[in-house]
């Protein structure tokens, strides 16, 4: 199992490239945020479940940009219906990255299912997600690293982590704001004609 802070700077930092990504609500949220601020990245402060459908979303508006959808197994087992769709449309420029510490953290780290019977793996396979993997080390998380800048096809993996709860690096919860900004960096042709609506 892996350190949670570790693991996302290894796969984050000097690796990001042009990397779109989609942050699950909590702990995932202040992962990406403790690698470093940017407008390339969208914080979901209250939408759980829904990660990794606003991250497919983002890759079929965005079919020439890389999403990587960072969420937790609490999160993910929630909107285990998205793995279904994603599977269904497979998006060649989408992953989706699960740090499972087998947790539901956010409400009181009663165990998940994945704590039991529940493996994400197998779940995201029999789905239709052609490429699938399971991180546990330092060897899995380098590949995983390489992969975020290079894959061609959709993408999930599990990141086995310890259940440490580090201390939370909050980015901004301006909804607005965030939304603004992932839009131009995002190059939508809405933030290019300078549209705040919607």
């Amino acid at each position: 199992m892996l350190e949670r802070r570790h693991a996302i700077a290894a796969l984050l930092a000097n690796r990001r490239d042009d990397l779109l990504i989609v942050s699950g609500l909590g702990s995932p949220t202040y992962d990406v945020a403790s690698v470093k601020d940017d407008d390339r990245n969208f914080h979901l402060w209250g939408a759980m479940g829904g990660a990794a459908m606003v991250g497919l979303g983002i890759a079929l508006a965005r079919p020439n940009r890389r999403v990587a959808v960072i969420t937790g197994d609490g999160e993910t087992l929630m909107g285990l219906g998205a793995l279904a769709t994603v599977g269904v449309q497979k998006p060649a420029n989408l992953a989706i990255v699960v740090f499972d510490n087998g947790l539901y953290g956010e409400t009181g780290s009663q165990p998940s299912h994945t704590n039991g019977t529940v493996d994400l793996v197998q779940a995201a396979t029999a789905c239709g997600i052609g490429f699938t993997m399971d991180v546990n080390d330092d060897a899995g998380l380098a590949r995983l690293a390489g992969l975020l800048a290079t894959f061609t096809q959709t993408l999930f993996a599990r990141v086995a982590i310890t259940p440490t709860e580090p201390p939370r690096v909050l980015p901004s919860r301006d909804g607005v704001a965030l939304k603004l900004r992932f839009r131009a960096a995002a190059g939508s042709a809405r933030a290019r004609r300078g549209d705040t609506a919607g």
